[in-house]
C-alpha cells in the first residue's frame, strides 16, 4: 500500500496474493470488478515496473474487512510512515499550479513524483541540518556523514518510489541546487523542449506558410531546406532535422494552421471540429434513414458478345432502432423511382408511417416531387448535413452488414476504398471465374437473402434477433397505414387532365402509354357510362407498380371527386389464327352494342327533333338511314330499346282533335309508335 497524492492506495498484488495466506479476492474476482468498475482505479498497470493502484475507500466493505484483517488499517499503517516523511503542502501547491513554456500544466503523475522527491530532499535536508545542529552543541568540528543520509534516501526509494538521482554525488548536487533554486529545479527540462531550439513565433509562421504552399507543394524536407535557407536571411536559428520539423509541425495548436491546406477543409472539419454524441431511438418506427449505395456484389453481363462484369446500385431504408433493414430498391443508379420503392417497401413491411425519415441530400431527393413525397410519408423528414459522413448513422449499417454477411460470399465486389477493414477484391479470382458469377436476377435474389438473414442476426448492442426486436417494440405516436392511405401516399395522381374519348382514357408513364376504360361487373365495357363521359376530362391516380387500374376524378367548383375505376383497356387478336377464346364472342358482342349505341342515339334525336319541329321530315326532306345497318335489323335492335317519349295532353278543342287525326293518316316516323 501508498499514497497516491493525499489518496491512500492498494496494489492488485496486495489484494490477490496468496503467499502469506488467503487473498483478500481471487484474480478473477479482481478482474470482474474491474470490469464493472466496483472500485477506482487510480492508475492502471501499463508496462514494465508498473503496477495498478487501487483507492482503499472505494474496496467494497467485505473487501476491506479482509484486507484490514488481514494486513491492519492501511490509515494507522500510512499514518506511521507519513510521520516518517512529512508532507510538503507547498510542493503540492506548486507543482500543481506550475506551467509549462508552453502554457499547460504539468502531467498529473509528474506532480506526484515531483512531490514525493521534494519531500525526500527535505527528510535529507533535516537529517543534514540536525547532524549540524548536534555537532555545533558538542563543538565538534568534524564533517557531517553523508552516508547515512544517502541510506535514508535509498531506503525511502524502496517505500515511497522517489526517482532522484542514485549516485551519491549528483545526489549531493540535487541537494544543492534544491537547497538554492527550490522547487523549479525538480521540473525536467524535456518539458516542451526547453532545453533544445526554440522556434520564434515568426519563423513558426514562415514554416506553416511552407507547408500551406500549393504552388510549389513541398515535401518535409524540402521545407525544412527552404526555412533553413530563409533563416540566414532573415536571423533565425536554423532547424537540424526533419524530426524537429516534424515535432513542431504536429503540435496540436499548430496542425490546424496547415491542415485544411494539405487535406482539405472538409477533412480538417472532421479532425478539429466537435461533434455531437446522440442518444439512439428507444422505438421502431421513431427514425428512418435512407440511402443508396452500391449492392457489393458482381454479376455478369453479356455486352458486345462478351462476358462482363457488373455491379447493381441499391437504395435501403432502416429502421434506426433496431437496426433493421425494411425496405430496399435494386437499380443501376440512384433515382426518385428506387427511393419511392424502397419508402413503399419500408411502409409495406412495418405497416405504420414512420414519425421521422432522414435522407442524404444527393441524388433524386432535391426534386419537388421528391421532396413533396417524403412530406407525406411522415412527421418530419430532412436531409443529413452536407459533407458531414459522421452524420449518417445508416453508413453504419452499411459497415457492418457487408462486414457481417455478404463479404462471406467470393462475389463480394468488397469494401470502400476508404475502408481499412482489409476487404479487398481479388480481381484475378473473380476475372478466372466471371462464367460462375451471378446472374442479374440471381444476384438481386442473393441480396434479398442476404437482407433477411441480416435482420434475422442479433441486433450488436442488445443482442436481440432484429426482426423480433423490432415486432416486440411499440411505437404509439406512428399511424397505421390502410388500404386507402396506400393510395393517398403512394399511387401517383397526374398533373393535368386527360379526355376520356371511344379508345377509352391514355396515360404516359416512364415513356410509355396505358389507355384505361370503365368496366362493368361481368368485365364487359361500360357502354351506359361511355354514353354520358366520352370527351370528359378526368385526372387520374394509379400504383406505378402495377398500373393495372386507374381511379378516375373529375375536377369540380369542390375539389377532386371520384367517379369510376377504370381497368386496362381490353384488346383482341385482330387475326382468327391467334385469337384465344371468347376473343370472338367479345368482338361479336362488341360490334351488337355498337350497332344498338346508334340506333339509340338516332331515336332519341329524332324524338328531340321532332318535339321541337325540326325534324327533316317536317320539313319536307328525309332523315338519312344509318349505314351498315338494314331496316329489318334496325327495327329488331329498336324493338330493345326503351326510349322515354314525354307523355301529351288529349286534344280538347274541336280544332286540335282534327288537326291530330289529319296528321295521323300519314306519319313517316310511325316506326316510334313502336316503342
Amino acid at each position: 500500500m501508498e499514497f497516491y497524492g493525499k489518496i491512500i492506495a492498494v496494489t492488485k498484488y496486495d489484494l490477490t496474493r496468496s503467499d502469506d495466506g488467503d487473498p483478500v479476492m481471487t484474480v478473477s474476482t479482481y478482474d470482474w470488478n474491474i470490469r464493472k468498475k466496483n472500485f477506482n482505479v487510480l492508475r492502471p498497470g501499463k508496462g514494465l515496473g508498473s503496477y495498478a493502484l487501487i483507492e482503499f475507500d472505494t474496496l467494497p466493505l467485505r473487501f476491506k474487512s479482509k484486507f484490514i484483517e488481514k494486513y491492519g488499517d492501511p490509515k494507522e499503517i500510512m499514518e506511521q510512515k507519513q510521520t516518517y516523511l512529512p508532507l510538503d503542502h507547498n510542493a503540492q501547491i506548486f507543482f500543481h499550479d506550475y506551467i509549462l513554456p508552453n502554457g499547460e500544466h504539468l502531467p498529473e503523475d509528474k506532480q506526484v513524483e515531483y512531490t514525493v522527491n521534494a519531500r525526500v530532499l527535505n527528510a535529507m535536508l533535516d537529517a543534514y541540518n540536525t547532524q549540524r545542529t548536534m555537532r555545533r552543541a558538542c563543538n565538534n568540528n568534524t564533517p557531517v556523514i553523508w552516508s547515512n543520509i544517502f541510506a535514508m534516501c535509498e531506503e525511502l526509494r524502496d517505500t515511497e518510489h522517489h526517482t532522484l538521482p542514485k549516485s551519491e554525488a549528483r545526489l549531493r548536487d540535487k541537494l544543492r541546487e534544491y537547497k538554492a533554486a527550490g522547487y523549479e529545479c525538480l521540473v525536467s527540462k524535456k518539458f516542451c523542449n526547453s532545453n533544445t531550439l526554440k522556434i520564434t513565433e515568426a519563423a513558426g509562421r514562415q514554416i506553416i506558410a511552407l507547408r500551406r504552399c500549393r504552388v510549389p507543394v513541398y515535401t518535409t524536407k524540402e521545407i525544412l531546406e527552404e526555412f533553413n535557407a530563409i533563416a540566414d536571411k532573415k536571423g533565425w536559428k536554423k532547424l537540424n532535422s526533419v524530426a524537429a520539423l516534424t515535432q513542431y509541425l504536429e503540435r496540436p495548436e499548430i496542425k490546424p494552421q496547415w491542415y485544411d491546406a494539405v487535406y482539405g477543409e472538409l477533412a480538417a472539419k472532421q479532425l478539429f471540429s466537435r461533434r455531437n454524441k446522440t442518444q439512439m431511438p428507444s422505438m421502431r418506427d421513431s427514425l428512418w434513414y435512407g440511402d443508396g449505395t452500391k449492392m457489393n456484389l458482381f454479376y455478369r453481363a453479356f455486352e458486345n458478345g462478351k462476358t462482363v462484369v457488373k455491379s447493381l446500385y441499391v437504395y435501403e431504408v432502416a429502421d434506426a432502432f433496431s437496426d433493421t433493414i425494411l425496405g430496399c430498391a435494386i437499380g443501376t443508379h440512384e433515382t426518385f423511382d428506387l427511393q419511392y420503392n424502397a419508402f413503399r417497401m419500408a411502409i409495406e413491411t412495418s405497416g405504420h408511417k414512420p414519425y421521422e425519415i432522414v435522407y442524404d441530400n444527393q441524388g433524386g431527393q432535391n426534386t419537388k416531387i421528391a421532396k413533396a413525397f417524403f412530406e407525406k410519408i411522415c412527421r418530419v423528414s430532412r436531409p443529413t448535413a452536407p459533407y458531414n459522413g459522421p452524420s449518417k448513422t445508416i453508413e453504419n449499417t452499411f459497415n457492418r452488414f457487408q462486414k457481417y454477411v455478404m463479404s462471406h460470399d467470393w462475389r463480394f465486389t468488397g469494401s470502400n476504398i476508404s475502408s481499412k477493414s482489409g476487404w479487398k477484391i481479388n480481381r484475378e479470382f473473380i476475372e478466372a471465374n466471371k462464367e460462375s458469377l451471378y446472374t442479374r436476377e440471381e444476384v438481386i435474389q442473393a441480396y434479398h437473402a442476404y437482407r433477411a438473414e441480416w435482420n434475422s442476426r442479433p441486433h450488436h448492442v442488445t443482442g436481440i434477433v432484429r426482426d423480433q426486436m423490432y415486432a416486440s417494440s411499440v411505437n404509439p405516436e406512428t399511424e397505421a397505414v390502410s388500404a386507402i392511405d396506400m393510395v393517398d401516399l403512394f399511387w401517383i395522381q397526374t398533373q393535368a387532365p386527360s379526355v376520356f374519348t371511344a379508345d377509352g382514357i391514355t396515360i404516359q408513364y416512364r415513356n410509355q402509354k396505358y389507355s384505361y376504360e370503365v368496366l362493368t361487373a361481368d368485365g364487359k365495357p361500360d357502354y351506359e357510362w361511355r354514353r354520358e363521359n366520352t370527351g370528359r376530362e378526368f385526372y387520374l391516380k394509379f400504383d406505378p407498380n402495377s398500373m393495372n387500374e386507374a381511379l378516375l376524378y373529375e375536377m369540380t367548383p369542390m375539389g377532386l371527386r371520384y367517379e369510376r375505376t377504370a381497368y386496362p383497356y381490353i384488346t383482341v387478336h385482330r387475326n382468327i389464327q391467334e385469337q384465344r377464346e371468347g376473343e370472338a364472342a367479345f368482338l361479336r358482342m362488341n360490334d351488337e352494342s355498337i350497332k344498338t349505341e346508334r340506333v339509340r342515339r338516332q331515336i332519341e334525336n329524332s324524338q328531340l327533333e321532332i318535339e321541337h319541329g325540326v325534324a327533316p321530315e317536317q320539313l319536307g326532306l328525309r332523315t338519312p338511314r344509318l349505314k351498315g345497318i338494314s331496316e329489318k335489323e334496325f327495327e329488331r335492335l329498336a324493338d330493345n330499346i326503351a326510349v322515354i317519349i314525354p307523355e301529351e295532353s288529349e286534344p280538347i278543342a274541336i280544332g286540335e282533335y282534327t288537326k291530330a287525326t289529319s296528321n295521323a293518316d300519314y306519319d313517316p316516323l310511325s316506326i316510334l309508335n313502336r316503342l
